[in-house]
Formats: structure tokens, C-alpha cells, sequence
């Protein structure tokens, strides 16, 4: 009811509906809280939206979109060598986040079949950013490392993720929103893949050298980090081909890894709490 109240009220031509549980480690506790945000929340807006899209006159229906984020994470994992994934990458996901949100994406796809729903789809790589809730990586390791504590790193920390800086995601969002053509998907990537053991070590190095005067940071880094035991399933690698929305919309991310994560970690050095 709260929802049709807003499309009411709103009269909305995009949707963007980046709504989800989206940690791994809590969706291997409590699986339960992904299905009913990841699955049975999507299917709640796809309904609404459908109802609200039926109702519209011909020319605001040419200006309305449904535009559904997601993640890389559904297509599983890749070999160290492998080509990175494209949008027609078959889906295989591994966590019970991952299958929630793969779950969620075909939804919105049979959303867009079976009732003419205009729908995009993105799919991105890991965000980094100030804001992200504290559960998250880089947050975790940068609260971790200031405060002397050591950052628990799963197995060997050989583990890869290409990193995409937040205000790159929304700038690639706004576009896919914006120019995307109707039923089709597009991969947002950081171009800047790193082993968890390299994200590590490349913010204690920033810390080190950059932050000192603010924090008091081990000059030891192997006396910063504390191997623990791997997680089940733990995907080894993911990485984003984005030469879709390259040539489509002449997007590419803004920030590296460097300099992204050198604006995190002076974010997170004013807020921590």
C-alpha cells in the first residue's frame, strides 16, 4: 500500500531499484532475509510497477523504465585466466545471496516477457565508497587497521574482486537509466582487480604513508592481518568486461583503485564511530 501511495503520488518515469541484503556472510547464517528482500521484494515492486505502467497514457509509457541493479556475483567464479564476464555470461551463482539476486534478475526479465514491462539490467563489480555500511570489506579493514586491530582475512587472501569506486557506479547507473535500450543488460566494472591480500595491504600502505599524523598504524604488516578459516563456497575470482557500456554510452570509471581508496580512507578516518 506504501509503495502504491508513492507511485501515486510520484508519478515516476524511472525506477531504479537497488534495494537488496547484499552480504555474503550474513546470507550464509540467515539465507532467509535474502529471499524475502532479494526475491519476494523484487516481485513486489516488478507487481506495483506493472499495475502503475498498465495505467499510463502512450507517451508516458515511451518515457518509462524499470531499471534493476545487480551484481556480478550471479554469474559464479572465474579462473585466474579466464576472460572476464560479459552480459551473456550463463548464470551460476554460488552464495545464497548471489542465487537471491540471480533469482530477483530473472524475475525482472520474465517481468519484461511476459507483460511488456520495460526493464535494464546492470550488473557491477564490488563498490567501494564512503557510506558503506561497516560489515562491508574496505570498511572493516580501514576500522580495523586504524584502531591496531588485526583484519581477519578468509584462507590464503587469494581471492579476486574487481573494485568499482561508488561515484562511478551511480554516474553508470544514471546512464544505463537514462540511454539504456529496453530488455537489455550491461556490466558496470572498476577496472581495478585485486587478491583480498592486495586490498589489505594497499590500504595499510596508504595508512602508513599518508594517514600516520591521525592513527597509529603497525609498521609490521604482517602484524596487521590474521588468516582465518575460508568461508563455504567462496568464489575465487570475479571480473567485469564493461566494453558494453563503453561503446554504448562512453562510459569508463573515473577513479582507480589508488586514488579512490585514498578518498575512502580519509572519509572513513572522519567518521568512524
Amino acid at each position: 500500500d506504501m509503495l502504491q501511495n508513492i507511485f501515486i503520488e510520484e508519478q515516476p518515469n524511472k525506477i531504479m531499484h537497488l534495494a537488496a541484503e547484499s552480504h555474503v556472510d550474513r546470507s550464509i547464517s540467515s539465507p532467509i532475509d535474502f529471499i524475502q528482500t532479494n526475491i519476494f521484494g523484487t516481485y513486489q515492486l516488478l507487481e506495483i510497477s506493472k499495475n502503475y505502467f498498465e495505467k499510463l497514457s502512450p507517451d508516458k509509457k515511451k518515457l518509462f523504465t524499470f531499471h534493476h541493479i545487480s551484481t556480478d556475483e550471479v554469474y559464479g567464479d572465474l579462473g585466474r585466466d579466464e576472460p572476464s564476464f560479459t552480459e551473456s555470461h550463463r548464470y551460476k551463482p554460488s552464495s545464497p545471496y548471489s542465487a537471491s539476486k540471480a533469482s530477483s534478475d530473472h524475475l525482472v526479465r520474465a517481468w519484461h516477457r511476459t507483460y511488456g514491462l520495460p526493464i535494464v539490467i546492470t550488473n557491477c563489480s564490488n563498490n567501494y565508497g564512503p557510506f558503506q555500511n561497516n560489515e562491508k570489506l574496505i570498511p572493516t579493514i580501514i576500522r580495523k587497521l586504524s584502531s591496531g586491530e588485526k583484519v581477519p582475512i578468509y584462507g590464503n587472501g587469494s581471492q579476486i574482486r574487481d573494485w568499482l569506486h561508488v561515484d562511478d557506479h551511480a554516474h553508470a547507473l544514471y546512464e544505463a537509466s537514462m540511454k539504456g535500450k529496453i530488455g537489455q543488460t550491461y556490466n558496470i566494472g572498476g577496472n581495478s582487480e585485486r587478491t583480498n591480500l592486495e586490498v589489505v595491504k594497499e590500504i595499510w600502505y596508504a595508512l602508513k604513508n599518508n594517514f600516520s599524523n591521525d592513527i597509529k598504524i603497525n609498521d609490521d604488516f604482517e602484524n596487521c592481518i590474521e588468516f582465518v578459516p575460508d568461508r563455504p563456497g567462496h568464489d575465487l575470482r570475479y571480473a567485469i568486461d564493461s566494453s558494453k557500456i563503453l561503446t554504448e554510452f562512453g562510459f569508463k570509471p573515473s577513479e582507480t583503485f589508488t586514488s579512490g581508496i585514498q578518498k575512502t580512507i580519509k572519509w572513513y578516518l572522519n567518521n568512524l564511530t
